[in-house]
């Protein structure tokens, strides 16, 4: 080996090339291994940080407000999980009836052509109600029938990043109906008829037109009234087939007006109570045999095929007068046994009779006559 300055070793070209080669390799492995353990993800931008648009925004109009509900987004923008989710802001823009819908841009926080009228805080809603994730707001700021309202929510998280505003609604802002009057409740067999006046006005005293009328109904004790889905009548009368006999129902009615795809809901009637009654009797029991044994009367028949039959009534009569209950069989049973016989000719007959409120009772069957020695 060659030695230059102070007995140091001269290194050739070649073995530096080398030596750097090899540092080179080691450090290659180093970054493969690192790469192996996980890979950095590329950087998401802020905006797609945000919360994703609140969606199926809609409302109605009722006298002097509009209610408006919208469900919360659980997701941000690039599609992860939403947890942190800490406000709802209404906008609304005040249009003429005839005037183009402003567009609805988020702009440093605002929506330029659109008035904030509320924020709502999702840890402390009131007075608006959060339930299941859908928000209901009562619109009554400055509302005046003959505009059109145009609304859009955006949502914020905690980092205070905003979402996109959600799609728009337009709201006609129009007189809602008054209640309906004199709402009659007239139970029947298996359905309750019900009948009413129109409203004698709307809400901004003009007469009411081009109505229609939304049904009702709950149980027959609280203060839980739905409407019975589907079942809008233009005519003040209705007939609900929906129902159970012997079991108490409450109703209501309310009208709607539909006015530009806007539904404007009216107050509801006084409510009112029926119950349904099953007025229909068991058929007769039919092939009565009476045959006696030592001073004792064994009865049998054939039983009716209704399901609600709760008993046989077992009637005797003499030769003559008027028949008597003397006891009763509950069903499967179709014997009875009239013990302790005196002496005499005796007429027997059979009925049944249901278990409804009012106990229906069939009539009797054909008679059965025995003579006792």
């Amino acid at each position: 080996m060659k030695r230059g300055v102070a007995g140091l070793p001269t290194l050739s070209a070649a073995t530096v090339l080398g030596a750097l080669g090899a540092v080179l390799g080691a450090l290659g492995a180093v970054l493969g291994a690192l790469g192996a353990c996980g890979r950095v993800a590329a950087p998401v931008p802020p905006e797609q940080r945000a919360p994703a648009p609140a969606s199926d925004l809609g409302g109605v109009v009722h006298a002097g407000e509009v209610e408006l509900h919208w469900k919360n987004p659980t997701r941000r923008v690039h599609g992860r999980p939403l947890r942190d989710l800490i406000s709802a802001r209404v906008f609304r823009a005040d249009t003429a009836h005839d005037a183009a819908v402003p567009s609805a841009v988020l702009s440093r926080g605002r929506i330029p052509g659109y008035a904030e009228i509320a924020t709502i805080r999702m840890d402390a809603p009131a007075p608006a109600t959060v339930t299941d994730n859908v928000v209901t707001f009562v619109d009554r700021s400055g509302l005046v029938i003959g505009r059109r309202y145009t609304y859009v929510i955006v949502t914020a998280d905690s980092e205070r990043r905003l979402s996109p505003p959600s799609p728009r609604l337009t709201i006609s802002f129009v007189a809602a109906p008054g209640p309906p009057r004199t709402l009659v409740a007239d139970p029947l067999e298996g359905e309750v008829r019900l009948y009413w006046s129109p409203p004698a006005q709307m809400s901004d005293g003009s007469a009411p037109e081009h109505l229609v009328y939304e049904i009702l109904r709950g149980p027959g004790t609280g203060d839980g009234l739905g409407p019975l889905s589907a079942n809008e009548t233009d005519e003040p009368a209705f007939v609900d087939r929906g129902v159970q006999n012997d079991q108490t129902y409450r109703y209501a009615v309310r009208a709607v007006r539909v006015v530009d795809g806007t539904r404007a809901i009216g107050e509801a009637s006084a409510p009112v109570s029926a119950t349904p009654l099953d007025m229909t009797p068991p058929s007769v029991p039919t092939e009565l045999v009476a045959v006696l044994s030592e001073r004792m009367v064994r009865l049998s028949w054939r039983p009716s095929p209704e399901a609600d039959v709760a008993r046989y009534v077992v009637y005797r009569a003499g030769a003559t007068g008027d028949f008597e209950r003397i006891g009763s069989v509950a069903p499967p049973g179709t014997v009875f046994v009239d013990r302790d016989v005196g002496p005499g000719r005796y007429r027997y007959a059979v009925s049944a009779e249901d278990g409804s409120s009012r106990k229906n009772e069939s009539a009797r069957s054909d008679i059965a006559t025995v003579s006792v020695p």
